[in-house]
């Protein structure tokens, strides 16, 4: 281009000036094209290793218009959109988009965020912020529609699930699945022996996948059969699976043990001096948490507790500190092993906040 440009120019109109301007304004666009070329062109090459093989092109390091179209497609407020530029530039990320719609991906810029707290917070007060920052990001991403599970539901075997036939529901488990035909081993009542059902009885079947997404099938009960793990209940249902409303934090199975105590409301004064406070009863109950989110938890114990029931629970999660948070029960299932009682979280410190989702997202993992 530049030896073009020193070449005498023949066709020079130079009895005609204005001819002469728009020349030169076309050569000023085409010498403005080219640099453009080669500034965005060079990062958009193929490279190549070895003989022949030319690989996909590079993505081109992403900006601020890229993080808005994030933020709104996610729901981020300012704050959280200027937190996952700063996980995403720290981190070299290429392709956000790309990130963002890959969990284990996501997951891996996370923990690698979740490492530089750790290492580079002065105080644990400072840690704690920033962790509550971190993972408050994370769960709106999680319950963004962004988010939703694009693989198909379906059933496999040893999958829990809930068997619901009008107020009663049933944990049970998934014994085979082929086609429109469903066999879970044999639900259970209080006392612990088969449950009865008559044939042609609606029901519902719901079970979560992998990444906590709900989802629920309706069928009929079709009869007991035999099986290889012994007795069960076979279903005939629609085929067509019904999600279940998304979860606002992801859950994770767990075994831990728990103590619970019953949470009373006592009142005091009268008319506008009226006024009511929580007290924790003194009995202390054990239990098992069968699995844990930010939101409540499914807790497993003998103790008979009734719905609509407050609960301090303490859970002895992490060698340093207990998780104590404040709940009420939701609902309760009967098991051949007690009763697991349902419980969403009403009041959860922030300590308390980040060591469950530090657990529940494996950040704390090596």
């Amino acid at each position: 281009m530049p030896l073009f440009l020193l070449q005498d120019w023949v066709f020079w109109p130079e009895d005609d000036p204005i001819t002469g301007i728009i020349v030169i304004i076309g050569v000023g666009v085409i010498i403005v094209f080219f640099a453009v070329y080669n500034m965005f062109g060079k990062s958009a090459r193929p490279t190549t290793t070895g003989k022949g093989k030319a690989f996909a092109l590079a993505p081109r390091r992403f900006n601020i218009f890229t993080l808005r179209r994030i933020a709104s497609s996610y729901g981020l407020d300012r704050h959280q959109m200027k937190l996952l530029e700063h996980i995403f530039r720290s981190n070299g990320a290429n392709d956000p988009l790309r990130i963002m719609q890959d969990l284990p991906l996501l997951d891996r810029h996370f923990k690698r965020a979740f490492r530089v707290i750790e290492k580079d917070s002065i105080t644990d007060d400072e840690a704690q912020g920033k962790f509550h920052a971190l993972f408050s990001l994370r769960n709106t991403i999680e319950a963004s529609s962004g988010m939703e599970d694009t693989s198909p539901a379906r059933l496999s075997e040893k999958t829990p699930a809930i068997l619901s036939t009008g107020k009663d529901n049933f944990p049970v488990k998934v014994i085979t699945s082929r086609g429109n035909n469903v066999i879970i081993e044999a639900p259970r009542n209080s006392l612990g022996t088969p449950a009865r059902f008559s044939k042609g009885v609606n029901v519902s079947l719901s079970f979560f996948t992998k990444s906590s997404n709900g989802f629920s099938l309706d069928g009929t009960i079709a009869g007991p059969v035999h099986t290889d793990f012994g007795a069960g209940l076979q279903i005939m249902h629609t085929g067509k699976v019904k999600p279940l409303v998304k979860r606002k934090f992801r859950r994770r199975q767990t075994s831990i043990n728990a103590e619970f105590f019953f949470v009373n409301v006592v009142e005091s004064g009268t008319g506008r001096k009226k006024t009511s406070k929580l007290v924790v009863d003194k009995r202390k109950f054990k239990g098992i948490v069968l699995d844990i989110s930010a939101g409540g938890c499914a807790l497993r114990s003998t103790t008979p507790v009734n719905a609509g029931s407050r609960l301090k629970i303490v859970i002895d999660e992490d060698d340093n500190y207990l998780i104590n948070v404040l709940g009420q029960v939701i609902r309760t299932n009967r098991s051949n092993q007690g009763t697991i009682i349902h419980i969403k979280f009403l009041k959860v410190p922030r300590r308390a906040f980040n060591l469950i989702s530090t657990m529940v997202f494996g950040y704390n993992e090596v």
